[in-house]
């Protein structure tokens, strides 16, 4: 569902006159369907205990893949992502587009603060791009290949997510789309809250290379 100017003005317009229940219903939609810990519903289903009790204890796609099953690493990665599409097509049909918007955030933040789990959820990578790809899909594709770029580069990938995620409100802005672009712009702020520990690395020269297994898994994290 890409969204073109008008739709993104006629957003800003809704929410000065209306801030109706609908934004409300929208964001609690977002936030229940993103805050299911696919990781962690996973691996327990493939009877490989609880996923926060291996590696760096996070529920994400990259501790999945410290179990050793890659297939059960990508699904988490899908899950994680479509997740946060489904929200945001849904909240489209059921509410509008103005709404939509609200549940791709709802979403996100259900990834990194769900309730089940004490509110300790994953860092939001995938979820980020997945509510990209239900609202403004060639931005999708813009930090997934902004990502490629740095990963070959630089072969970090916390620093690459965290490179996509600086670019997505820019390259918004630059299409017209202000609202969107503020939106993806706290976003990105808590997708850096919760990779500050990757960011202390970085700077101390810690953080692993893409490929480059760690003895400790929590160095990884």
């Amino acid at each position: 569902m890409a969204l073109d100017t008008p739709v993104i003005n006629s957003f800003l317009l809704l929410m000065v006159a209306n801030l109706g229940p609908w934004l409300i219903y929208a964001l609690g939609l977002g936030y229940g369907i993103g805050s299911i810990p696919f990781g962690l519903v996973l691996t327990r289903a493939a009877g490989l205990g609880d996923i926060r009790k291996i590696g760096s204890g996070n529920i994400g796609a990259t501790n999945v893949l410290r179990t050793g099953n890659k297939g059960l690493a990508a699904a988490t990665l899908l899950l994680d992502g479509l997740k946060a599409t489904l929200a945001v097509v849904l909240a489209n049909h059921w509410f509008g587009l103005a709404p939509a918007i609200a549940a791709g955030l709802g979403a996100f933040i259900g990834h990194l603060y769900p309730v089940w789990l004490g509110f300790r959820g994953g860092k939001g990578v995938a979820t980020y791009i997945g509510a990209l790809l239900g609202l403004v899909p060639w931005a999708a594709l813009a930090f997934i290949v902004t990502w490629i770029a740095m990963a070959v580069w630089k072969r970090y990938s916390s620093l690459s997510a965290l490179v996509a995620a600086c670019v997505t409100p820019i390259v918004l802005v630059m299409a017209g789309h202000p609202i969107l672009a503020g939106v993806f712009t706290v976003m990105t702020m808590l997708l850096f809250w919760k990779h500050r520990a990757n960011i202390n690395r970085l700077r101390s020269g810690d953080e692993p290379l893409i490929g480059v297994s760690t003895v400790d898994g929590r160095a990884a994290a």
